[in-house]
């Protein structure tokens, strides 16, 4: 189990990160979620004892983990750090590369192992290459591989996607987290990527300007965003008054919707002028004006420019 309290971080004089704190149990996954800047890959150093804390603690199964001042050779065994640079060796092959950090006292296992991690981010035809031949892309998968080579208890992944194209990064973001499920493997990621929280991860946690905004299951961090930042970080959100939407038993005055919250009816409260629709591939993303407010809401067509439309909330 890893227990994050109160820590804070500070590069020189600039706050990076303030009393953050959180828990996470073993083999769960927890997505950071930021925008750029906002301290997730110093906290998944921190975490990693890369960095040395300014206050605060973190724990790992019990024992601390402290940073560079206390350890000559910094970073936590049964942990691994996949850094947004990958950090591979050029001049080696890409199954050297994987297998650096295994033993050659059993050749035949390092073998095994190696050809295992290949088959499983679809390098295997790339063995023998050098890596710096390598696209951006592959080098990215062959980092993941290698991350996974001495099956860790958790791993912290900055990024790990961002090279790979969306041709592969689906299908290979399936393979990654079901093997890191079926092994008990626990996994911090911080991303940009929307896809990577919500299919995946078991918590979400949102980070602003230095501080945690909220924590929590990540379908309830979706479904219920605590501010309009935090909705905004999954999509193009709308701010509505709640009884224009017929939501007035509410509580708050104001609602937070999502595009695909939101449809065309034919007579409504909400009354809407398009100024212009985006295709998105199943539908179109149509951008409108709600009185001095700009407002985003999903539909099958395109729609012109100016045309009035009336719009229903969806449960």
């Amino acid at each position: 189990m890893l227990l994050v309290n109160q820590l804070s971080f500070s590069y020189q004089q600039k706050t990076v990160l303030s009393n953050i704190s959180f828990t996470l149990e073993t083999g769960k996954s927890l997505a950071v979620i930021g925008e750029s800047g906002c301290g997730k890959s110093t906290l998944l150093r921190l975490i990693y004892g890369l960095l040395d804390a300014d206050s605060g603690t973190v724990i790992w199964n019990g024992l601390p983990v402290t940073g560079p001042k206390f350890n000559l050779v910094p970073g936590v065994d049964s942990m691994k750090y996949l850094p947004q640079d990958f950090d591979l060796m050029p001049f080696i092959s890409v199954a050297e590369n994987v297998g650096k950090f295994l033993s050659n006292i059993y050749p035949q296992y390092k073998k095994n192992r190696v050809d295992e991690l290949l088959d499983l981010v679809e390098m295997t035809e790339f063995a023998h290459v050098k890596a710096k031949f390598l696209s951006g892309g592959q080098m990215q998968r062959v980092a993941l591989a290698r991350v996974l080579a001495l099956e860790p208890e958790l791993v912290l992944f900055d990024e790990p996607f961002s090279h790979i194209d969306n041709f592969r990064k689906n299908h290979l973001r399936r393979r990654i987290f079901s093997y890191l499920k079926n092994k008990n493997i626990g996994c911090i990621i911080a991303t940009h990527d929307r896809a990577d929280i919500l299919g995946f991860t078991d918590d979400t946690l949102v980070i602003k300007e230095t501080q945690m905004l909220t924590f929590g299951s990540s379908e309830e961090v979706f479904r219920k965003p605590a501010s309009r930042y935090v909705a905004s970080l999954y999509d193009e959100v709308s701010v509505f008054p709640a009884e224009v939407l017929g939501l007035s038993e509410r509580s708050e005055k104001e609602v937070l919707v999502y595009p695909f919250q939101l449809k065309v009816v034919s007579q409504s409260l909400c009354q809407v002028r398009v100024v212009q629709s985006y295709f998105r591939g199943h539908t179109y993303l149509v951008e409108a004006r709600f009185f001095d407010r700009t407002i985003f809401f999903e539909h099958p067509v395109f729609l012109v420019p100016q045309t009035t439309v009336y719009l229903q909330y969806v449960v």
